[in-house]
């Protein structure tokens, strides 16, 4: 197994929230608002589920098809359960694509920047995306502020 998948099966088992809900989401959103405004980051930000969008920015510099790429990372992300980055380094090293698994190209993309948002106990509930960047980049984004959203909450928790 590739050292990067390594790392990325990692970040999935580790990164997992207690609960989430919108003003987790919202938590979330602005973590990532945040990294991108204070590096001038040309990106698009979206968190949604299956079903509703939480949060959604579009940044100076990003492109209308900056949120393609969103809404085609987001759904391999809900489809996989899997960081979009993960799926598209294991079609690499196992030789697949999408299409393998009956997916279009049009609606789904295995490039980096989709991370699922994960609940203990419940399982992937929504997804975190960002593009504008190189692949890696997005992706390292969105795990920053998960990362940073996680140890909030854990302060919170020990408040309690």
């Amino acid at each position: 197994m590739s050292e990067i998948i390594a790392r990325l099966e990692a970040e999935a088992r580790d990164l997992q929230f207690a609960a989430f809900d919108e003003t987790v989401a919202l938590n979330l959103g602005q973590a990532l608002l945040r990294r991108a405004v204070a590096a001038d980051l040309p990106v698009v930000i979206n968190i949604r589920s299956a079903s509703r969008c939480y949060f959604h920015a579009a940044l100076p510099g990003s492109a209308p098809l900056n949120d393609l790429w969103v809404q085609r990372k987001s759904n391999t992300a809900l489809r996989f359960h899997e960081a979009s980055f993960l799926v598209g380094q294991r079609h690499l090293t196992n030789g697949e694509s999408l299409t393998k698994h009956g997916l279009d190209n049009a609606q789904h993309a295995d490039h980096g920047g989709a991370v699922p948002i994960r609940v203990k106990g419940v399982g992937v509930v929504a997804v975190a995306t960002v593009s504008g960047l190189p692949q890696a980049e997005d992706h390292d984004l969105v795990i920053a502020a998960m990362r940073e959203v996680l140890g909030l909450m854990a302060i919170e928790q020990k408040k309690d």
